[in-house]
């Protein structure tokens, strides 16, 4: 092991210390019965190790390629750490997703529930969340002390999450769901232990929820936007490069004006003559690309999934063995409505699953199902994480464990979508159409995002109101209009875009530089362009920001 990789490793380890959520999401043991402080002290903690790190990294000599790679990406991704840090967005770190609100909840889906012992450690954690809780807060009082507050929409969103898991509003509290599935005949006293722990963490869920609703809400800020500064620092985070807010703005619309136009002509062999809204209502009421009922729906995209993996393996891509198991779940109710992805441990016990929310929904149209089931799944987020964790012998433990760069992976997983279609997967129209909206509600995504947070005007070219500058209200209206998504999902949607300024541009920027990049090396290497050697080399570097990605494909 060179230097380099004793830093990263040395990191991970005392990372993990200071950050048990975390370590549980990125499937590193040991920590698993406890929970992270999230107080400006526990911050502080975390940004010293960064620190120091950044100083290690600076002093110490690389020894070849692999070297270079990892300090390089380490080295980034730690400094626009630091300046997270160093701009207080810990002390206003309250979104619908993403926050440390829904990981000290969501940490639980990732443990394991096979015996006694299991069942301990999660009784440990429970009882834990209070303080866990009573740490994010106060956090976000120290943020109210120095005005840096998040947005009032943000605190209520959250006050909904929180009452969904503290048991105020209807349904079945999920720590108390959690532990109901402890046999009964089991060990008494450890039941009794989970019972109280769960009794104790639903109320402290009821009672941050009170507190983000009464107190903290109305000492927000009115203002969603965040402006172009904050909004850059953001859009570095997740896309690793800098970016033309204007240029990207602009492309954005050319995207969608031509996503829509390959839309209407997929529809038209669907449905000739007939338009793309009847085209749509069609296809969500077509019983034959219907499913109905939530298990049978989780069992379609297993089978998908399984089909997909079976399939690519050997031909397209080389999956190891330990790659090919990923788990279709169905997301516990409260949390953000968007399909997401979690990664397998670092020794496998723990698979890669996709996670759907289903919203109470029981009826599953299936024509958009197919390209999001890529996307999450093979040759989406599980082969692409799940490769970087087999990689133990040659990528660095940051990068096999803290190395997600939204803008590389999301672009990546996108990529996958349009990927599967020239590869043949998509053949049916519909199916085919089901990708184009999901790129259209990518493109949707760089217009609003970048729109709202930059207080922009609509194109006067735009039929949707021109010149209008644009808002939540706004925005609303025009992302269920254009993604052609339903409602509900995309009044979430535009939710998390004003909590999380310049993630949601990851996904289409992403795409753009691994297109780009592509067209790049085809064009350089003509008839001995190998696209499965590119996959492969491309997958093996780890993830990293996007504008260090341009430079190692360059190499490919």
């Amino acid at each position: 092991m060179t230097r380099i990789y004793e830093i990263a490793d040395d990191f991970v380890e005392r990372y993990a210390t200071l950050d048990p959520v975390s370590a549980t999401g990125e499937g590193i043991s040991g920590h698993d019965h406890e929970l992270t402080d999230y107080s400006p002290e526990g911050s502080a903690a975390r940004d010293a190790l960064e620190r120091e790190t950044l100083g290690a990294l600076a002093t110490t000599a690389i020894a070849g390629e692999r070297d270079r790679i990892a300090a390089e990406m380490m080295r980034e991704r730690l400094d626009l750490d630091v300046s997270q840090y160093e701009h207080g967005e810990q002390l206003r770190n309250l979104r619908v997703l993403g926050s440390p609100m829904q990981s000290i909840r969501q940490c639980f889906d990732l443990m394991k529930y096979e015996n006694d012992d299991d069942w301990a450690v999660v009784a440990e954690r429970m009882t834990r969340v209070r303080a866990a809780l009573d740490s994010f807060r106060a956090a976000l009082e120290e943020g109210t002390r120095r005005d840096l507050v998040a947005a009032r929409r943000q605190a209520l969103a959250c006050a909904v999450q929180a009452e969904t898991w503290g048991g105020v509003s209807s349904g079945e509290p999920f720590f108390r769901a959690l532990v109901s599935k402890y046999p009964a005949s089991a060990n008494g006293s450890l039941g009794a232990r989970l019972s109280q722990a769960a009794d104790d963490a639903t109320a402290a869920y009821a009672e941050l929820a009170h507190w983000l609703r009464e107190t903290y809400a109305p000492l927000a800020s009115e203002r969603d936007a965040v402006g172009a500064d904050r909004y850059l620092l953001q859009a570095r985070l997740f896309c690793g490069m800098e970016l033309n807010l204007a240029e990207t703005y602009e492309w954005g619309w050319e995207e969608l004006y031509r996503i829509e136009h390959a839309m209407s002509e997929v529809g038209e062999r669907i449905l000739p003559g007939e338009g793309l809204p009847a085209v749509i209502d069609y296809l969500e009421h077509d019983e034959h690309r219907v499913i109905e009922g939530v298990d049978n729906f989780r069992q379609w995209l297993q089978t998908l999934i399984d089909s997909s993996i079976d399939e690519l393996n050997g031909t397209h891509f080389d999956l190891a063995e330990p790659i090919r198991r990923c788990e279709a779940m169905i997301a516990p109710p409260g949390g953000s409505a968007a399909m997401y992805y979690t990664g397998p441990s670092e020794d496998f016990s723990r698979p890669g699953r996709t996670w759907y929310p289903t919203l109470g929904r029981t009826r599953f149209p299936l024509w958009r199902e197919k390209s999001i089931c890529y996307h999450e799944s093979v040759p989406g987020h599980h082969l692409q994480i799940a490769q970087v964790r087999y990689l133990a012998d040659e990528l660095s433990r940051f990068q096999r464990t803290a190395g997600f760069v939204s803008g590389h992976g999301e672009g990546w997983a996108l990529y996958a979508e349009r990927l599967m279609g020239e590869l043949g997967y998509l053949d049916d129209p519909a199916f085919e159409l089901g990708m184009l909206s999901a790129q259209a509600m990518r493109a949707v995504r760089v217009i609003v995002d970048i729109g709202m947070h930059l207080e922009l005007p609509i194109p006067a070219r735009e039929r949707y109101h021109p010149g209008d500058r644009w808002n939540a209200e706004i925005a609303l209206g025009f992302v269920i209009e254009r993604s052609r998504f339903p409602e509900d999902f995309m009044k979430s949607e535009v939710d998390r875009y004003l909590g999380l300024p310049g993630q949601a541009i990851s996904y289409k920027v992403g795409e753009r530089e691994w297109l780009a990049a592509r067209a790049e090396v085809q064009g350089r290497k003509g008839a001995e362009f190998d696209l499965k050697a590119f996959h492969s080399f491309a997958l093996d570097l780890g993830g990293m920001g996007l504008a260090q990605l341009r430079r190692e494909l360059a190499r490919f």
